[in-house]
Order: C-alpha cells, then structure tokens, then sequence
C-alpha cells in the first residue's frame, strides 16, 4: 500500500469520534469482520489508527477504498461543509431514463479529458442521492486528497449540492462534467448556501412549506403583567398588538423550525420614483442592486424581526420570498413602484 494512502486513511479514522470508528469502518466494509474483531477500540485513537493501516495494508487498500471511507464520515458529518446548490436547465421538458453506470461514464470522460490528474469516487444512497468526491491534481502534481471536492446530485432532478475545495477555478471543469453526465445544457448557481446540507433539499425540494394557513391565533401566555394603576385601555391595545404581531408571523413562518439558511442573494431591480419638483433623476432608468444576506441562522433572523420591534408587521415579501424563490435564481425584478423601504438605510 502506497504511503500516501496509509497517511490519508490514518488521519481520516482520527476525524471520527473513537466511539463511532466501528460503525464508520462497518459501513466501509473493506474489512473482514474477523479483522474488524481484531481491533481494540478502547485504546487511544492513534493506536486505533495504527492498527486499522496495518490490517488495510493486509488487504492491499488503493485511494479509490480510502476515499469511500472519507465519503462514509462526510456523509455522516456533513454540516462540517459549506453547501451551496446548483439548478441546471435542459432545452426542452423532455425526460428521459436516468442511467447511473452512463451517468458514471460521461462525469468521468468529461473531467479526465480535461485534467489527467484526478480522483473521483462515487456512492450512491437510498434517497436516490449520488455523492460525488473529487480530489485535485494538476498536470504535474498527484491529486490532493486533503481538499476535495463534494457533490451531491439526487437523479431525476435539476438539483446539485456542491462542497467545493479550495481550488475554485476547478469549478467550472466540474459543473461542465455534470451537465454533461445528467442530460442538461446550462448549470447556475442559486446563490444559495448553508452548512446544513438537508435544509437546502428542504427548501429546494420543497419540503418544507412556509404558509399555515390553517393556523389560529392563542393569547399569548406570560409577558404581560399589567400595572396596579394602568390605564385598562393601553394594556388591553399592547395586548392586543403583539398578539396581531404574533399571529401574522405565524402565518408567513408556521410555527415550526426554519430550514438551517446561512446565506442568500437575489438582484433587485425597481423604477426609482421620486417628486416632480424634486426631479432627483434626468433619466428613467431602472435602479439595480444586488441585496446579500448573511446570518448563522437565516430565516431564523428574519422570523424574530417583527417580535423584537425590529420590523413593522407583515414583514416585507422582500425578506420573507427567499425560501420561495429558490426555482429563480432569487431574481427579483419590480418594474413598477417605490423602493421597498426594507433597503433604505436610515
């Protein structure tokens, strides 16, 4: 076994948390569960490591079974990566058969006809996702296994996760590949990010449904302690306000979690209308800009505004569209009317 391997499947198996080595190496199934019964794994994790080198230089392991056991710990761990999606377009509605020994084929053709020096590797799971791991090289230079890139395609549908490495002018080598290999004829990105790889499918997939409009409105429960002496009046309308804050809310967010988002952008473009005494514009053309939004928790963020006194109620359909307008690239474009005072800075 080549040197390069056996540091590579030891530094993975030191990633894994020492009481999941066994599942992780299980799932792997490159070893024998008689080798598997060898291995002592209450020991320290670089003994650990050790000893699972030794058995898999028994079994003469390449990089191809070393990066299937880094596809088993990424799938397993795969909010440690930055995810964004990919929507890809054909020219017509035809469909057609999906094939992943040809889908296999064309990815690979397509990326060695371009650079020599790569690794790929596929899995396939039971939701129909095809997870893709390419490591790589230049042509003078063996593959880096150590900053890979990862893909995550679910057949029959025009949407790809990518993980990309650090290398990002290999990007586009890897979005041609794909178009290629599934049928399609253009690939952008949605601008669309997060670490939590199932909230983005969620969005995307439609899985997760913003609107309740079944909901009914409660009194709230606490939080409203009324003075000895207040006017009856002013309570009975604070009261009343939040529970109309509450309620709307409730109605554009439901009352269950939001989709882990971190990241989100769409273009803007509005006819900017201003006093025909002032004439602040000669021409009238139409006012772009591109509106960015970053948070730990996206749509989280935005569901606190109005309850916090940070946004008036409804919020703007500005900030509340980004799970919907997922299909668009999140282009937004307003011929007519005002600029949303959402973007007006103060």
């Amino acid at each position: 076994m080549d040197e390069t391997v056996a540091e590579y499947i030891r530094r993975t198996v030191l990633k894994i948390p020492r009481d999941e080595i066994k599942m992780m190496l299980q799932k792997w199934g490159f070893l024998s569960e008689s080798q598997l019964q060898t291995l002592n794994f209450h020991q320290i994790k670089d003994n650990i490591s050790q000893e699972v080198v030794q058995l898999c230089e028994e079994n003469s392991a390449d990089i191809k079974q070393a990066a299937a056991l880094d596809i088993i710990y990424n799938h397993i761990y795969q909010n440690k990566r930055m995810w964004s999606v990919y929507q890809m377009k054909k020219s017509g509605e035809e469909l057609e058969c999906f094939d992943i020994k040809d889908f296999k084929k064309r990815f690979k053709g397509r990326l060695r006809s371009a650079l020599k020096n790569v690794t790929i590797t596929f899995k396939e799971y039971e939701d129909n996702a095809i997870w893709i791991r390419v490591a790589w090289g230049t042509p003078y230079k063996k593959p880096n296994q150590y900053k890979p890139s990862y893909v995550v395609y679910h057949s029959q549908t025009p949407y790809v996760f990518i993980s990309a490495s650090v290398l990002k002018s290999n990007l586009p080598l890897l979005c041609q590949a794909l178009i290629v290999a599934s049928n399609y004829h253009d690939i952008r990105e949605m601008e669309l990010r997060s670490h939590s790889l199932n909230s983005l499918k969620d969005i995307v997939f439609k899985r997760y449904s913003q609107n309740f409009q079944t909901y009914n409105s409660k009194p709230l429960q606490g939080g409203n302690v009324e003075p000895e002496n207040a006017d009856i009046r002013i309570v009975h309308e604070n009261r009343s306000e939040k529970e109309r804050i509450h309620r709307l809310n409730q109605e554009v967010f439901g009352d269950g979690p939001q989709p882990k988002l971190e990241f989100a952008q769409y273009k803007l473009e509005t006819m900017f209308k201003s006093h025909p005494k002032m004439d602040v514009l000669d021409k009238k053309e139409p006012f772009r800009c591109l509106v960015k939004f970053s948070s730990p928790h996206l749509l989280e963020s935005l569901k606190s505004l109005a309850p916090a006194g940070m946004a008036d109620t409804p919020i703007s359909p500005l900030l509340t569209c980004i799970p919907h307008k997922a299909r668009n690239y999140f282009k937004i474009r307003e011929k007519k009317g005002t600029f949303p005072e959402s973007f007006v800075s103060p």
